[in-house]
């Protein structure tokens, strides 16, 4: 195997998180007295719920259409318990006027800015691979986080989403790279794991609530266990 010389990251709920405050206040406004915490937990499974529903097989569907967005809100919401309609439509609304464009996508990971400058200290590029609405350089900027990135690429702005090799061939291009020396870090097994393999790169799935049981890939709770992971060989 190759000599690792960079490792690339996906942003939501890999080095950036929803703000888990801002929903609960909101539930809390509709009667639903639920914590930051309780919605985390719940957006833990919500993923691996999207993730067997909507990407078998891998690349069926896209993770930026309404109807992804939707199913997504719907599993987080029945996480924390909430099974009312009038709920459900309520947040669903509520979600998508929220902070537009953005939306809930402002908080960083705890360790997200470590994991980037661990790697970067080690000789190691950095980069991140987004399926995103065109913001997500706009939102690492916000969080100080893109300074420590060589390359950003935006799935709206390329014309190509995750699973599809060619985003992750088009990042190791600009970084002059080859697939066997680069490894990513993502959230999603069927966009993130299957689509970097299928470029030829190692990959980590994140798993912070042991959620996704067994799978052939490294799992680590958190994106700088992930690195210290991978620069361990």
């Amino acid at each position: 195997m190759a000599s690792l010389r960079a490792i690339l990251f996906d942003a939501g709920n890999t080095l950036i998180r929803m703000d888990y405050a801002a929903i609960a206040a909101e539930l809390t406004r509709h009667g639903v007295a639920v914590t930051a915490d309780a919605v985390q937990r719940a957006e833990w499974g919500a993923r691996v719920r999207l993730d067997t529903d909507l990407f078998a097989p891998p690349g069926a569907f896209s993770t930026e259409s309404r109807d992804t967005g939707e199913r997504y809100t719907r599993y987080l919401l029945e996480g924390v318990g909430v099974g009312a309609d009038a709920i459900h439509a309520a947040m669903l609304a509520w979600r998508r006027g929220y902070n537009v464009p953005v939306g809930l996508w402002t908080v960083a990971e705890p360790e997200a800015a470590a994991a980037l400058q661990l790697a970067r200290e080690t000789g190691l590029r950095t980069g991140v691979i987004s399926n995103s609405n065109g913001t997500i350089r706009r939102i690492l900027e916000s969080l100080d986080l893109a300074r420590w990135c060589d390359v950003i690429l935006d799935s709206q702005e390329e014309g190509i989403e995750k699973p599809d090799p060619r985003l992750f061939h088009r990042a190791l291009d600009r970084l002059g790279l080859a697939p066997a020396e680069a490894a990513y870090i993502g959230d999603l097994y069927s966009v993130d794991v299957v689509g970097a393999r299928r470029a030829g790169m190692r990959a980590v799935l994140m798993d912070p609530g042991r959620c996704w049981g067994a799978r052939d890939c490294p799992q680590e709770r958190t994106v700088l266990d992930a690195v210290r992971l991978l620069l361990a060989g």
